[in-house]
């Protein structure tokens, strides 16, 4: 995966190391250089600065001539006299041969070494070194100038690290506010004051785009909300016209001929009413959402269902589980109207569904994530290869019959998003029927239910 922090952080990092290993060689060769001419020096002044007393005799006998505080350094010393004999050579050190005048390099007894000879009035000097005690000094050298940069290396890095992370911060807040955003909010992303050049193009383009999507949503769900109230007015008008022509006579026709026409017409009325309510909960906004009782919803529904139930010898009732009294409201945050069409869509889907002398039975119950509102009824339910396109928009069965659309499910599916809940459809288990639940909604204390509680406690 491809990273900005990673890519910076790695060339940054990567491009700090290979500038500190050129550093460190560029200060030992520095180093190495200013050791040369330390030593080139001090050859040159040796050689000079030698007494014209020293000989072979004094090697022999033990003479010293003052020459120890230079034989830490190696040196190797060889005097001639006119006639071209060696007459004083370094004790314990190897033999070297007469270079010449100046400076020279040479390879002798596995060793590079650096020589320096002048000719005197009455000898030939030569004052030898090998070159390793030179590097030796160059990398100590080096060691003492390298060393503070290689504390300051972690510094960097650090200072680097902060640096990026501080960089991208604004890129940080710009992915947080967009994943913090509701899923059906198109508005523009506003910015803070100082807000980077580059991140403000990005987020000017954005919101391009967020107003572009606004205004096809807007039109889309206009053009819904328009047609479905355009052909629900005409389709009432329509049957009311037809049943009072049936009423006085006008038309003749036989019932089952009647009972056609009547089903298409409430089918066609009952879309137009879906499609009303599809276009209003995509055009829903999370300012309706407010504190409610969701018991209250519940038994208003259930009261309002319960003739079309008994018309049908279906038991209808509503339970409530795991209630902290029996006053318990299940408040939660909601929007009413919307949570109002999602159970009137699962209650008409259950009932229409369940045969006569079935059951549906709506339980709400309190969950660790949040409140549970679950209908189950007693109908064939779903097949098992079909309950996962349940929800989708116009999708009825193939063993579907009445008058539904395919949209009650995807409406209420669509609510429970907004509410950030979960819908679950599945086939019931041990008995016939169908359980939708919506799971995760999210409950609040109402100062309504505290106070009654309270009353309640103290009797």
């Amino acid at each position: 995966m491809n990273s900005i922090r990673r890519w910076l952080l790695g060339w940054l990092i990567c491009g700090l190391a290979v500038a500190c290993l050129l550093a460190g060689y560029g200060i030992f060769h520095m180093a190495r250089l200013e050791a040369g001419e330390l030593f080139d020096y001090e050859l040159r002044t040796v050689a000079v600065s030698l007494p014209s007393t020293v000989s072979a005799a004094d090697v022999a006998e033990g003479r010293s001539h003052d020459l120890e505080g230079i034989a830490d350094d190696r040196l190797v010393i060889d005097i001639w006299d006119k006639t071209g004999r060696l007459v004083y050579h370094s004790p314990h050190e190897p033999a070297l041969p007469r270079f010449g005048d100046g400076f020279r390099s040479a390879d002798r007894e596995g060793y590079r070494w650096r020589a320096f000879g002048i000719t005197l009035p009455d000898r030939f000097v030569q004052v030898a070194q090998p070159l390793f005690v030179r590097d030796d000094l160059a990398i100590s050298l080096a060691l003492r100038t390298i060393w503070p940069l290689a504390l300051l290396i972690p510094v960097v890095v650090v200072i680097v690290l902060l640096v990026v992370a501080r960089g991208l911060a604004p890129v940080r807040w710009l992915s947080r506010s967009l994943a913090a955003r509701s899923p059906e909010s198109l508005a523009p992303v506003s910015l803070p004051a100082p807000t980077p050049v580059e991140l403000r193009s990005l987020v000017d383009a954005l919101n391009g785009l967020l107003v572009r999507l606004n205004d096809a949503s807007e039109a889309q769900r206009t053009f819904v909300a328009d047609a479905a109230h355009e052909l629900r007015t005409p389709l009432t008008a329509l049957k009311l016209q037809i049943q009072g022509a049936i009423s006085d006579g006008s038309m003749q026709v036989d019932e089952t001929t009647v009972g056609k026409i009547d089903g298409r017409l409430n089918r066609l009325i009952h879309l137009a009413q879906q499609l009303l309510s599809m276009a209003r909960e995509d055009a829903a906004r999370e300012a309706a959402i407010a504190p409610m009782s969701l018991r209250t919803l519940c038994e208003t529904r259930v009261s309002d269902f319960s003739l079309i139930a008994e018309a049908k010898a279906i038991d209808l009732g509503l339970e409530l589980e795991a209630a902290r009294s029996e006053q318990d409201a299940f408040s939660i945050l909601g929007d009413t109207h919307a949570l109002a069409v999602l159970l009137n869509n699962l209650l008409d889907n259950a009932i229409r569904h369940t045969p006569a002398g079935g059951r549906v039975d709506v339980t709400l119950r309190r969950e660790t994530d949040g409140i549970a509102l679950t209908v189950l009824d007693t109908g064939p339910g779903i097949p098992p290869d079909e309950i996962e396109r349940a929800c989708d928009r116009f999708y009825r069965g193939a063993g579907t019959h009445g008058q539904g659309s395919g949209l009650g499910l995807a409406i209420a599916l669509r609510v429970a998003q907004r509410h950030q809940a979960t819908l679950t459809v599945a086939n019931r288990k041990g008995v016939s029927g169908l359980a939708v639940s919506v799971r995760g909604l999210r409950g609040v204390e109402m100062k309504a239910q505290a106070t009654e509680c309270a009353a309640v406690a103290m009797r």
